[in-house]
């Protein structure tokens, strides 16, 4: 039960302290619109990442942290990119087919949740319960998360209050912004 209640902590402070996660769920959440579109998409992204976060834990892939960091800010320009392009009205991929992206994507925030899983480390003797409980805990705080947005989201409409229509990009460049100045810190710690 140690074991359960550590690393499902773990997960939830890991995700929640992940503001580069969470902007990337964000994203995922603006373009999806809520629904089961939203359902589907999170479930993707959820057995990608799982996928690539036992990999990396149990050693059977490497990949060194500083070049996924910098990969993880790219998919979340890429995400909020799209945002605004179906703001246009374009027809992209993500705004078809959100799982695919988040699918693709999750591969890569997996390798990322193993870097912050293998600082605290795992108990020899439980590693299949401390996994699985990490990634209950990282999926507890997506939703913990998600559900505090829509939360907000009813909250303002229910202010009627009415808000202009360009507003609606705000989250996307927002995003976008903190995603490519994350990009840029990252690709440079690296190559330097």
């Amino acid at each position: 039960m140690q074991v359960v209640r550590t690393y499902t902590t773990l997960g939830i402070e890991h995700i929640l302290g992940g503001i580069d996660h969470l902007l990337f769920v964000l994203a995922l959440l603006i373009i999806t619109q809520g629904g089961w579109r939203l359902v589907k998409t999170v479930t993707a992204f959820t057995c990608s990442h799982s996928l690539t976060l036992t990999a990396a834990s149990l050693g059977w892939v490497h990949v060194p942290p500083p070049p996924v960091e910098a990969a993880i800010a790219l998919s979340i320009v890429l995400v909020a990119t799209e945002i605004i392009r179906m703001h246009r009205g374009e027809k992209t991929i993500t705004a078809r087919y959100p799982w695919l992206v988040a699918l693709i994507f999750g591969l890569i925030h997996g390798l990322g949740f193993a870097g912050g899983l293998s600082e605290a480390g795992l108990p020899v003797n439980h590693i299949p319960t401390a996994l699985l409980f990490f990634s209950i805990g990282v999926e507890a705080g997506h939703f913990l998360f998600i559900g505090a947005v829509l939360a907000f989201i009813l909250l303002i409409r229910r202010t009627q209050v009415p808000i202009p229509r360009w507003t609606e990009l705000v989250p996307a460049y927002a995003i976008g912004s903190c995603a490519a100045f994350w990009l840029i810190q990252r690709t440079v710690s690296f190559l330097s």
